[in-house]
């Protein structure tokens, strides 16, 4: 199993858990479901913020049920795994 400390921009991911629009993603609600748990998804970019630059900010493109990817999602790496969930 790879770790997420591994991966780079291109490389696919899977949502760990339910991820909702905490209101970063404009056009979309509030609390919107992005991705259920299991959800594949591929990282765009890899950054930090500046107000914790010692945790690493996946910024991922989750698939939509059209398999359309969705916008750009900021996920930390607990709300990422690199295997599909086991959960359904």
């Amino acid at each position: 199993m790879m770790e997420l400390s591994q991966l780079n921009p291109g490389d696919m991911v899977y949502a760990a858990t339910d991820l909702h629009n905490d209101g970063g993603i404009p056009n979309l609600p509030k609390d919107a479901l992005i991705a259920r748990a299991g959800t594949r998804g591929v990282i765009v970019n890899i950054g930090h913020l500046e107000a914790d630059p010692n945790r690493e900010l996946f910024l991922v493109r989750f698939e939509g049920e059209d398999l359309v990817l969705g916008p750009p999602t900021g996920c930390w790496a607990e709300e990422l795994g690199s295997q599909p969930s086991a959960e359904r």
